[in-house]
């Protein structure tokens, strides 16, 4: 864990007395930290609305996620990890995630045939007669099917790189394509609510390190590197954490001269220990993973001894495998693969990984007033042996995690909500960069350009709603149309898997590129904007550029960067 922010009001007052309010308050430039929130526009911060973001590092294949069926040269440009239709299926027609004839079991919206009901290895269908989802991606389906999932395709920036680093710089620093800028995207979102220095906890990552995305000068932001070993003072008892506690404390209290950042030391010094003992009152251990499903998936009804509870369904964050679904047996032992909610490589036997890693970011936001938390899951990087046409391999391992988490953030807002309800929390991926639309010669993809994002939460407007279905960006009647056919040396009639490469050049990328229709910057605005409740001059400043005409981020339009229409806002909330 490192870097904490909270603002110490008996420092500020002890200095208050001696300089003079007056002082204090002479220049806008050095505002106490106390004033900044009274200062503040908006609700950020304040209307009890919060965001959970989940990083899928090193370029997630966008086009094996929402998978453009409808377009024959999908089939035709990946031979070997393309999904292929469900037999006897229309995937033109209109509907839900999942056709109820052929799928059944309600709520899961997943085969009944027993022991085989996580068992797919073809494209399912999005009801929106163009797309369809990787089989590997089913979890979705409940989610996307109750209007809080929105799928969009084609999301990008302008004259985006293909540089695992810079382009993540960009997606995280909200400035594409300027390296210099070193404070990020929700760092920004937090500052601008004017309680960075005032609360505990605001933002908090649960990941290797702290990422750019939440970083910055004027504010110290809390990330975890291990859920279960968030005390940093190393002592293991109440007692010795008190004597400890008090002696960080105690150095508040010597002076220092201003020019050596005393401000920020105290800030430091009593975040740490109020961000500890906020975390001593959670149980980030394995004794504390009792989240589990409402219902009893596919008629189980027992698990793995140690479920007592066989009234609740499936755990929702699988740490081990005797909490990974059915794939434990009560009876005759073994495990069942199929049964099993995410693959193994989503734990080791230690019990971490991701899904801990989830399972701490979703517990932080319920039961404490951080605003934002995120997490990160790696290994998209699939230059070769991404899959096999019927669902199965590295990618398919790594989307079953994704499907899993979206549907399990569902359940625990909806049954275990405390501070954060489904529907005050917005859940929102990243990546940065789609893949080339032909696969290669190792049997996998290169990086390239446009890819895809999740959006949910029970504030959306996914399917059902007046958006009609969830799916953005991959449609033929979508507001920018999805072009099929073949590679040309025209955009008027290059196919839209492979235009990226206009009008910037004569023609299109021999690889493959998908051209962007979407810019990431709109979704994060109108998440940030409408859902957290910053201001529009707020949110100007948090993303850079957001203002300016030309760059389309709001209303749409031609962006004056590259040519490239873009939507704009998509009306997601």
């Amino acid at each position: 864990m490192n870097n904490f922010n909270i603002y110490s009001r008996r420092t500020f007052l002890s200095r208050s007395a001696k300089v003079g309010m007056a002082a204090a308050l002479s220049s806008l430039v050095d505002v106490p930290f106390v004033m900044k929130r009274a200062l503040a526009e908006g609700s950020i911060g304040l209307n009890g609305k919060k965001v959970l973001f989940i990083w899928l590092r090193f370029g997630n294949d966008g086009l094996n996620n929402i998978i453009p069926i409808g377009d024959p040269q999908y089939a035709t440009n990946r031979p070997t990890i393309g999904l292929t239709k469900e037999a006897g299926f229309d995937y033109t027609a209109a509907g839900q995630c999942f056709d109820p004839t052929i799928y059944s079991n309600g709520s899961l919206a997943l085969r009944s045939t027993n022991d085989s009901v996580f068992s797919y290895s073809n494209a399912i269908s999005t009801g929106n007669g163009f797309a369809a989802l990787h089989p590997a991606l089913k979890f979705l389906a409940p989610v996307y099917n109750a209007g809080d999932l929105a799928l969009i395709h084609r999301v990008a920036y302008p004259k985006q790189s293909r540089s695992h680093f810079d382009s993540q710089n960009y997606w995280e620093n909200g400035n594409p394509n300027k390296n210099l800028s070193k404070d990020g995207i929700f760092y920004r979102t937090i500052i601008e609510s004017g309680l960075a220095n005032t609360a505990p906890l605001t933002g908090v990552t649960v990941q290797s390190a702290l990422p750019l995305i939440m970083r910055g000068s004027a504010a110290a932001m809390t990330n975890l590197t291990n859920p279960t070993r968030y005390d940093l003072l190393g002592i293991p008892n109440l007692t010795g954490d008190n004597k400890a506690f008090d002696a960080i404390a105690g150095a508040n209290y010597h002076p220092f001269a201003k020019k050596l950042s005393r401000d920020m030391l105290d800030m430091q010094y009593e975040n740490m220990t109020n961000t500890l003992r906020i975390f001593g009152n959670l149980d980030f251990n394995e004794t504390g993973n009792v989240f589990r499903d409402d219902i009893k998936t596919d008629g189980d009804t027992a698990w793995y001894p140690g479920a007592s509870n066989d009234a609740d369904g499936y755990y929702l964050f699988p740490t081990t495998d005797a909490k990974n679904g059915g794939g434990a047996r009560p009876a005759g032992g073994g495990t069942n693969t199929a049964k099993r909610v995410v693959p193994t490589s989503a734990y080791n036997s230690g019990g971490t990984g991701f899904m801990n890693n989830l399972k701490a970011a979703a517990m932080i936001l319920n039961k404490t007033d951080a605003i934002i938390a995120g997490t990160e899951l790696g290994g998209f990087d699939t230059h070769g042996t991404q899959g096999l046409a019927n669902g199965t391999g590295t990618h398919a391992n790594l989307l079953q995690q994704v499907g899993w988490a979206m549907y399990a953030l569902r359940k625990y807002f909806m049954r275990y909500s405390d501070k954060a309800t489904w529907d005050n929390t917005i859940v929102v991926t990243f990546s940065e960069f789609g893949r080339t639309s032909m696969e290669n010669t190792d049997k996998g993809t290169d990086h390239a350009e446009a890819g895809v994002m999740y959006v949910a939460g029970g504030a959306v407007k996914g399917y059902g709603s007046s958006n009609v279905n969830g799916v953005f960006g991959c449609s033929q009647t979508d507001n920018i149309p999805w072009i099929t056919g073949p590679k040309t040396s025209s955009l008027a009639t290059c196919g839209t898997m492979f235009s990226a490469g206009f009008p910037n050049s004569t023609s299109p990328v021999a690889a493959g590129y998908l051209r962007r229709s979407n810019d990431y910057r709109s979704v994060l605005g109108e998440v940030i904007r409408k859902h957290l409740g910053a201001t529009q001059n707020q949110l100007n400043r948090i993303i850079p550029g957001y203002g300016v005409a030309g760059e389309g981020l709001l209303a749409g339009g031609t962006s004056s960067i590259d040519g490239v229409q873009i939507r704009g806002e998509l009306g997601l909330l």
